[in-house]
């Protein structure tokens, strides 16, 4: 289960990035239709990937608790990027709100990935 929840957690990664890059793109001006759905994908990925690692809690994994913490820490991102960069009418707003909470969320999800492959 844990080299499953490693695979998710490569996804995870991978889906902010493709979020960060997506949002930078339409701060350029440009429109892509899709970039509602991969939010939403990409906090998806991560919310399965809490609940396997909770359910890796109850084992006998030692992880560092750090590890959870940033990984926990991206709720608030993800929260920020879904209840207020959608409400902006300006769509440069938009974007750029979206942009900064995808940004920290991929830093919060690639250091906590960083702290998991190192434990």
């Amino acid at each position: 289960m844990v080299r499953f929840h490693e695979g998710i957690g490569t996804l995870v990664v991978l889906a902010f990035i493709a979020l960060v890059v997506v949002n930078l793109l339409q701060m350029s001006g440009r429109s892509i239709s899709w970039s509602r759905q991969l939010s939403f994908a990409a906090a998806g990925l991560l919310f399965f990937q809490y609940v396997i690692g909770f359910g890796l809690l109850g084992g006998n994994n030692d992880v560092n608790p750090l590890h959870f913490l940033f990984a926990l820490g991206a709720i608030v991102t993800v929260g920020l990027e879904h209840g207020m960069a959608n409400t902006k009418q300006d769509v440069s707003a938009r974007a750029r709100l979206a942009a900064a909470c995808a940004a920290g969320s991929t830093a919060l999800v690639i250091i906590a990935y960083a702290i998991g492959q190192s434990s």
